[in-house]
């Protein structure tokens, strides 16, 4: 679906659900007398992700161990690799980490040390996935693959039966892409979804092949040139950490907009959305096992994916508290919370979800109960 103008959101009718809800959420702060950034327990979870990547880091590079040992090296790397981006670099680009501005820039950093560009970042994700989510042509994270149908808009082809079976293995390409590819192109495209931006900064024009090659150097020719294995089984371990950091991130992400009950709204003749987009979030987003630390701590709160997108700018640690206030206000103006309640729960919905998609051509999500 190709639009001429941005949709737009304007339900009035639901102003009253955006008013009780923030008035409810800014109340839950100040009665606790908390600030909406990163407390304690997420600076403590930041030192540790830090310190976990970078010793696996040296470990890596400096330590002498067998083939065996430096790939397990190499796959843990993309464990942790994801574990800084989600817990450090997601909210520092969103500016939820701090209130200080150069704190935010500092942390949003370790995606480009990642090798992902934290500028086309805000782009991709800031910009078009959270202002249009699940909505075709506008958010890129419905477009993976050709071969690959997430939207009820796109084309139904005879791969797409099979999709269910192949598509996770696409998640694992996802860190390569943005290394190698999706940065590059997307930057010099400058175009995202139907999101045409501004002339790049000169800086980021920089930024962007200054990072790209400080990541090149630190995984590929540093490990190249110390570590003590043939260059093919060097390259391996870094396909291996990709694999893995691609496929975990791409799960992550998947499971809170490409599950049965989320759904994908088209725009009126008049690029109007029948939602407000407060509402449209609640029904185009899935939370997964909300209330776990464990999940919340490998997500990067991300679990909690219903709060991040209805309050952005407001440290992921604070989600889970959140969570129930959201519900039940949700619930109280007859609204969706769509929540699976595990994580394997959600799995098994993701993959239903590409089942049915892939076999029928006017999918419909399954309804909300309150």
């Amino acid at each position: 679906m190709i639009m001429n103008t941005l949709p737009r959101f304007s339900n009035d009718g639901q102003k009253d659900f955006a008013f009780t809800l923030r008035q409810r959420v800014d109340e839950y702060f100040t009665s606790n007398n908390i600030s909406k950034n990163a407390n304690t327990s997420m600076v403590l979870r930041t030192i540790f992700c830090l310190t976990v990547w970078v010793g696996g880091y040296l470990t890596l590079v400096l330590g002498n161990y067998n083939l065996v040992t430096q790939y397990g090296i190499w796959a843990i790397m993309g464990i942790t690799m994801v574990w800084g981006a989600i817990n450090i670099g997601h909210d520092a680009i969103h500016g939820a980490y701090s209130k200080n501005k150069w704190i935010n820039a500092l942390l949003s950093r370790s995606f480009d040390l990642n090798g992902a560009s934290a500028y086309m970042w805000t782009k991709m994700h800031n910009t078009a996935h959270h202002t249009y989510t699940n909505i075709e042509g506008l958010d890129e994270d419905l477009k993976i693959a050709p071969f690959v149908r997430f939207s009820p808009e796109q084309p139904l082809k005879p791969s797409h039966k099979y999709q269910y079976l192949f598509t996770p293995f696409m998640y694992s390409l996802a860190t390569l892409a943005w290394v190698f590819v999706k940065d590059y192109v997307k930057f010099f495209q400058n175009k995202v979804g139907n999101y045409n931006g501004q002339k790049h900064p000169a800086k980021e024009y920089f930024y962007l092949f200054f990072y790209k090659a400080i990541y090149y150097i630190l995984f590929i020719a540093i490990p190249l040139y110390f570590v003590n294995f043939p260059w093919y089984h060097i390259m391996g371990g870094f396909l291996l950490m990709h694999f893995i950091a691609g496929f975990y991130l791409g799960l992550t992400f998947v499971l809170a907009h490409i599950v049965e009950e989320t759904h994908f709204p088209i725009p009126k003749t008049d690029g109007t959305i029948e939602n407000s987009w407060l509402v449209h979030q609640l029904y185009t987003t899935a939370n997964f096992a909300a209330q776990s630390k464990v999940v919340s701590f490998l997500t990067g709160g991300l679990n909690c994916q219903v709060e991040h997108h209805l309050f952005p700018n407001t440290c992921s640690i604070h989600y889970p508290q959140l969570s129930a206030i959201v519900e039940k206000t949700a619930h109280e103006y007859d609204l969706p919370y769509y929540n699976n309640p595990t994580f394997f729960t959600a799995v098994k919905s993701h993959f239903k979800f590409l089942y049915k998609i892939g076999r029928t051509e006017n999918y419909t999500p399954l309804p909300h109960t309150t």
